[in-house]
């Protein structure tokens, strides 16, 4: 079963072009039908799916999904609306972004799916410093996982120019360990979002990210 048609991409085309909130008060009824209805159905079954690898998983489609709406009030784009749906499963949903989980986004332009520590508080980041110095050799073996490399590639990341000194003999062996943000990403062709094994491609790369997400976050695998 294909969870959305091609309407859903191609409302959000339209939208790019017509993002004011007169056009999509006038597409509401078709937002809902193509798009917002479809796409709570698709993260239930993400999250049921998800539950039966991490039963601390107990959240509802409401909890996962991110609104439509963007916020524009620190923005020079005042465009009020975003381009694409987004969600993250995890045991605590959208409210902790530092939750162990997936993040995945459907638009016109990718399929794209997250995990990792994207932005990290200072507390956060030492202890992923402090967490991936303590054991190289298990972290090493995480990121050239053949799994986890098939699906992401390589773990991804802003770094900082300086690293505190009790990291810097950890760092020569481990460059990973200047990131400020440890995340990995699988972006698809936007096309994937009417492939009937959309919710299949999804839980692949769960499981290829999940035992490096449990490394990184402090979570059991």
């Amino acid at each position: 079963m294909a969870w959305f048609t091609p309407e859903y991409n191609r409302f959000f085309k339209e939208l790019a072009a017509n993002n004011n909130k007169e056009w999509f008060d006038a597409n509401k009824k078709r937002y809902g039908t193509v798009v917002k209805q479809p796409f709570e159905a698709f993260v239930a079954e993400v999250i049921e799916r998800v539950a039966k690898l991490d039963p601390e998983v107990r959240i509802e489609p409401k909890d996962a999904i991110f609104r439509i709406n963007r916020d524009v009030r620190f923005s020079n784009d005042k465009a009020p609306y975003k381009l694409n749906r987004s969600a993250l499963v995890s045991a605590a949903g959208r409210k902790d972004h530092a939750a162990a989980g997936i993040y995945f986004e459907l638009g016109p332009e990718s399929v794209g799916f997250y995990g990792g520590a994207y932005q990290p508080d200072k507390e956060g980041l030492l202890e992923l410093r402090e967490r991936i110095a303590g054991d190289l050799k298990k972290f090493k073996a995480l990121r050239e996982d053949k799994a986890f490399v098939k699906h992401f590639g390589a773990i991804r990341g802003d770094r900082n120019k300086i690293i505190p000194a009790e990291f810097k003999e950890a760092a020569a062996k481990e460059p990973l360990l200047f990131n400020k943000q440890l995340y990995y990403a699988a972006e698809l062709p936007a096309k994937t979002v009417t492939d009937p094994k959309l919710a299949d491609l999804l839980i692949d790369h769960y499981k290829a990210m999940r035992p490096m997400n449990a490394f990184l976050l402090g979570r059991r695998k």
